[in-house]
């Protein structure tokens, strides 16, 4: 089983794909959102990104080790972020060119490597072909 990361900027459509794609696969779906009210976490700065990451990284591991995919939705702007976060896969929903929050935008950075790059709104059928794909990976 594998540890999925769906990465974008605010509003880019990461969960979207990501509700679509964990029904796929028989996925648990990590929301960010979720999860940091789960812990009452809405510290942005870097330190609790991090904290974030490393939250995010645990729950998608535990899913993982008992035999289930784990979609995990989040921002996850930086490459430091995205390497403490240790994918298995990444989908980069790369949508659009600014989020809501300007401090957001202004600390992503682009990837420079992901397994799917996704540059406009997938259809249905799109984002099951690629579940089919992970699955048969």
């Amino acid at each position: 089983m594998k540890k999925i990361l769906v990465c974008g900027l605010p509003g880019a459509g990461k969960t979207y794909l990501s509700t679509r794609l964990a029904k796929r696969i028989g996925a648990v779906h990590l929301n960010a959102d979720d999860i940091r009210k789960k812990f009452d976490d809405w510290d942005f700065s870097i330190e609790g990104r991090q904290r974030q990451a490393d939250r995010m990284k645990a729950l998608a591991e535990e899913y993982v080790y008992y035999g289930r995919y784990a979609v995990a939705d989040f921002v996850c702007p930086t490459k430091k972020l995205r390497e403490r976060f240790q994918p298995d896969i990444v989908i980069w929903i790369d949508t659009i060119q600014e989020g809501r929050f300007q401090d957001t935008n202004k600390m992503f950075q682009k990837l420079n490597y992901c397994d799917y790059h996704v540059t406009t709104q997938l259809t249905d059928d799109e984002i099951n072909n690629i579940g089919d794909e992970i699955k048969d990976d």
